[in-house]
């Protein structure tokens, strides 16, 4: 008899509580760095029934409409009178400017905060990401498109998808065990026709693009049977409550910082996208079949603490000359991240980010994406 070990990742929409919260927070940042690039920004979102409180630090000189760009971004989500949130909610804002405390850290090119940040990269897809994440994540972006283009006219913008991948004793992915999919809906619609819309028109599909064993799959739509109630109506909203959605899956580990409302002095958010940076282009020389790289900083402190490299035992060099060449080939204090990712730009939205992810994208150019440092670290290594 075959063993297996199972691993599963989930993904949720943009129409979700949090993430409601995340891409208002995103969206206010995406407004002061589009007039002032220099702007400071830590600026969290609590959503729930006809409100939205948006608090936090903000130092900048442009002037920002919090109330027209929450109302917006509600609208552009999907939320309509009748599904107990809207874009016709009461708005609070309780913004202040960035603690001097911080700022002096900040300004002489230091790090804005303590912590760890991770990033990953593996050779299970093209984009080199862990493959649950992935087919969670694209059954929600399919969902959400159908929704709003109005081919799935009951589906409401609250969702959620969960997959489950087993694998074999040599770690290979052998089949699909099992798909969680909730999506909110208009009463009007049966159970029977959400199982059966959800399952061929939506995750079919995907499951095909990658050609995937599909024999025994177990299937879970609306497990409770009735979701109408959802979105900040029926759970309330905090930005930052979904950075494992946000990353990998769970597939590499978190350092506890969330990424929405932040500015890119926070390296939460900016050596997140670092680490992912490198870890991608290290698989990506063929260095490991899997890779996950630790970063740590001080507040004020430019350069990291320390740099660590984990290829969970596929590593083709030797783990130590790995973290050697990363250290010679990348500039990772927050200026040079900022500069190398364009990071001030205005190239992206944040916001875009926080409704689908922020790591292995292919639908947006994000220059931590990027497969641009390949031949610096072989000359590193001496290959």
């Amino acid at each position: 008899m075959k063993k297996f070990t199972y691993f599963t990742s989930e993904f949720v929409s943009p129409g979700h509580p949090d993430k409601v919260s995340d891409q208002i927070s995103d969206a206010i940042l995406d407004a002061c760095l589009a007039d002032d690039p220099n702007s400071r920004v830590a600026c969290e979102v609590f959503c729930t029934t006809g409100l939205v409180v948006v608090g936090g630090e903000i130092t900048t000189t442009t002037y920002i409409d919090v109330q027209e760009i929450v109302r917006k971004k509600i609208s552009e989500i999907g939320y309509r009178p009748g599904m107990g949130f809207d874009s016709d909610c009461g708005t609070l804002s309780c913004i202040h400017s960035q603690s001097p405390d911080i700022a002096m850290g900040v300004d002489v090119g230091g790090a804005g905060d303590q912590g760890i940040m991770f990033g990953g990269a593996v050779k299970e897809t093209e984009e080199l990401m862990p493959l649950a994440l992935v087919l969670s994540r694209e059954i929600l972006v399919r969902l959400t498109k159908m929704m709003k283009a109005g081919e799935i006219a009951w589906a409401r913008p609250d969702q959620k998808s969960q997959v489950t991948l087993a694998y074999n004793e040599n770690g290979n992915i052998d089949h699909v065990d099992s798909i969680v999919v909730s999506v909110q809906h208009n009463e009007e619609v049966s159970h029977a026709e959400i199982e059966k819309t959800v399952i061929e028109k939506v995750v079919n599909p995907v499951l095909e693009k990658y050609k995937l064993n599909t024999d025994n799959i177990k299937y879970y739509i609306n497990p409770t049977g009735r979701f109408v109630v959802g979105g900040p109506h029926g759970d309330t909203g905090l930005t930052g409550r979904k950075i494992i959605v946000d990353t990998y899956g769970g597939y590499f580990r978190h350092g506890g910082g969330a990424f929405s409302g932040k500015d890119p002095s926070k390296v939460d958010r900016s050596a997140a996208y670092a680490a992912r940076w490198v870890a991608k282009n290290v698989v990506a020389a063929d260095f490991a079949d899997k890779c996950e790289i630790q970063l740590s900083y001080a507040i004020g402190v430019a350069k990291p603490v320390s740099i660590k490299v984990d290829t969970f035992g596929t590593a083709k060099v030797d783990e130590d000359k790995i973290s050697e060449a990363i250290s010679k080939v990348f500039d990772l204090s927050p200026r040079g991240i900022e500069k190398a990712l364009e990071l001030r730009e205005g190239k992206f939205k944040y916001q875009d980010l926080a409704a689908f992810g922020h790591i292995g994208r292919t639908d947006i150019d994000t220059p931590w994406e990027r497969l641009n440092k390949i031949e610096e670290l072989k000359k590193a290594i001496n290959l």
